[in-house]
């Protein structure tokens, strides 16, 4: 089997969490949001400390840093196209033109990262952490999240 295949099974065999309800709220207009990025892709900065395997936490990542390293856990990921342009993975050079343009209101002062590879519960992230990282956004005045992964 190969890896494809292989993942695939895996991803297949993992419980699904089902919701009663689902929360949505009517997001504004593009011309008037504030977006921030929200990546599962590891990244931290020279101040970080490296995540634990398993950890549930995220990393706040000012709107102004360009100096981040990929602490992913997994020695078969590539990460050419991340070293070569962080807005690969972290497209914040982008948002800085939508905004310069008017396309969206504006970019987030802070953005989130979490380390995406977790295999076991996430319900520490569910009911802990990322109602914190909902609430640390939401204070930043953030609109519309775009989330981007490794």
């Amino acid at each position: 089997m190969n890896a494809d295949a292989l993942t695939r099974a895996n991803a297949a065999q993992m419980p699904v969490l089902e919701f009663a309800t689902t929360a949505f709220n009517k997001p504004p207009r593009l011309s008037d949001a504030t977006v921030a990025i929200v990546t599962t892709g590891a990244l931290v900065t020279g101040e970080h400390d490296d995540w634990k395997q398993g950890e549930e936490t995220f990393r706040v990542l000012p709107r102004t840093e360009r100096a981040f390293r990929m602490a992913h856990w997994s020695l078969n990921f590539d990460r050419t196209g991340f070293t070569t342009d962080i807005n690969v993975l972290f497209p914040i050079d982008r948002l800085e033109e939508l905004a310069a343009q008017g396309k969206i209101g504006g970019v987030a002062p802070r953005h989130l990262s979490f380390m995406g590879a977790l295999h076991d519960t996430l319900s520490t992230i569910r009911l802990d952490t990322g109602p914190a990282a909902a609430k640390l956004l939401r204070d930043d005045g953030v609109s519309v999240v775009l989330l981007t992964g490794a």
